[in-house]
């Protein structure tokens, strides 16, 4: 496991030279928030890193219910049985195992690894704009019905889950990089996705921290540059771009 930190956020990647899976500590004055709970192996990792840190997790929140993004989160749940699991309400269908659509969505299959044994039921179902400490939760379908992202109220970085990614080169969920397709292959709603990551782009992130890569600060630019690739791709338009402890 590799930890990079910025600010109060602490990227923790798994596996970062095969398949590099993030989660991400979020810290507060005397606690933390885990952002996503990687792989099934990922418990002791994220426990050791909250020690070092020395304050306690006290509450896990999920992006989305894809696997490589709650493989822990029974195994830590029993660890920190007082931690609320906090999800989407949209996304805690998902979590379920529950595969239908709603009216008024994209009529196509939600893709992923979608978990089909999770004990933990969530403690907390978000809605847009609502605030987890210094979080404030931003609704970001597309990669799946309910992703969210989490931005930090007091620095602006955004936790983004899979609505992006930076392994392979930026790119917005759904849109295909060779060198790291997995994200792609995994999208729900390829223009639904677009649409989030303009909105996220109007959010001015100060830094943008994603589920798979690393961590952009700054990244306005580029993530204009992924809308606009983005755009292209699904419009054939060029768009406008509206829309150890290492320090990194």
């Amino acid at each position: 496991m590799k930890i990079t930190q910025i600010g109060a956020v602490y990227q923790l990647t798994f596996m970062p030279r095969l398949f590099p899976v993030n989660c991400y500590l979020v810290e507060e004055e005397n606690e933390l928030t885990l952002i996503d709970a990687a792989l099934p192996f990922s418990k002791a990792g994220i426990l050791q890193a909250a020690e070092r840190i020395g304050k306690p997790i006290t509450k896990l929140v999920l992006t989305h219910a894809h696997e490589d993004h709650i493989g822990a989160l029974d195994a830590l749940k029993e660890a920190l049985p007082k931690a609320a699991v906090c999800i989407s309400a949209r996304d805690a269908r998902l979590l379920a195992g529950d595969l239908t659509l709603d009216a008024g969505e994209e009529n196509t299959p939600i893709r992923g690894g979608v978990p089909k044994k999770v004990q933990t039921k969530p403690d907390v179902l978000l809605q847009d704009g609502d605030r987890i400490g210094s979080l404030l939760a931003i609704s970001t379908p597309g990669h799946t019905p309910g992703s969210m992202s989490f931005q930090d109220t007091r620095s602006g970085a955004i936790i983004a889950g899979d609505a992006l990614q930076t392994q392979g080169g930026i790119a917005v969920s759904g849109q295909l990089k060779p060198l790291f397709p997995f994200p792609a292959f995994a999208t729900w709603s390829k223009s639904t996705a677009l649409d989030s990551a303009r909105r996220l782009l109007a959010c001015s992130p100060s830094v943008l921290a994603v589920g798979h890569g690393r961590m952009i600060e700054n990244p306005a630019a580029k993530l204009r540059q992924a809308i606009q690739a983005a755009e292209r791709n699904l419009h054939g338009s060029s768009g406008n771009g509206n829309g150890a402890i290492h320090r990194a």
